[in-house]
């Protein structure tokens, strides 16, 4: 049996943002949007909003509309004085990815100098092959179709190989079109037809692929 090759994303599938990181982000673009867009605090948070609901993501709205440097942008709004302290994740996390066969590989719409601390402070560094994001998408995040066939391109894999561990379900929509099993890592009873697994926790993940529920074609 051919091994498979595991794309995971990194905010809230390898760690948990919700409590800091994400909080912090946020005050950062409206903080960015409020200087170079000479907006005020409740416009530029609701200009960030928006941007976010209408293209996934805040950056291709001020792309588009302002011009905006996307790596300029991605800096700033990501810089964490004390980013070791706001970083939540599982202690067993990464004994968990040991045991996992196959290469690893983050796929996460991040900016690269972001998800290399993240995965510096976790200790988890060491057992990804690759780290692609939203830099080398160049720009267009998932779930766009082309950031998908970028990481297939680079790292020449075939689609039903890999395996996509992801908390955001429209993330998991291409990849399941792409012919990539898909595993959503979720608390919510939903069950959408592109989504294979349901876990709770990466955690999970070598009891199932032991079992063969992932390894497997088909």
């Amino acid at each position: 049996m051919t091994a498979p090759v595991w794309l995971f994303d990194l905010d809230n599938t390898l760690h948990d943002a919700t409590p800091h990181i994400f909080p912090h982000i946020s005050r950062s673009m409206t903080a960015y949007l409020v200087e170079h867009l000479a907006l005020s605090e409740e416009d530029a948070s609701a200009l960030r909003v928006r941007y976010w609901q209408r293209y996934g993501a805040t950056l291709l709205g001020l792309v588009r509309h302002h011009g905006t440097d996307p790596k300029h942008f991605l800096w700033h709004t990501h810089q964490f004085p004390e980013l070791q302290r706001m970083v939540v994740w599982e202690r067993g996390l990464r004994a968990a990815l040991r045991r996992l066969p196959g290469r690893k590989i983050v796929f996460s719409n991040a900016p690269l100098h972001y998800a290399e601390a993240v995965l510096e402070i976790t200790g988890l560094r060491g057992l990804f092959d690759a780290v692609f994001t939203i830099e080398h998408m160049r720009f267009q995040p998932k779930p766009a179709l082309r950031a998908f066939r970028r990481l297939l391109r680079q790292h020449r894999l075939a689609p039903d190989r890999c395996i996509m561990v992801e908390d955001t379900p429209e993330n998991l929509r291409p990849a399941r079109l792409l012919g990539m099993k898909t595993v959503w890592v979720t608390r919510s009873p939903r069950n959408p037809a592109y989504v294979d697994i349901r876990i709770q926790s990466v955690t999970e993940l070598p009891r199932l692929a032991a079992r063969g529920f992932l390894c497997r074609p088909g």
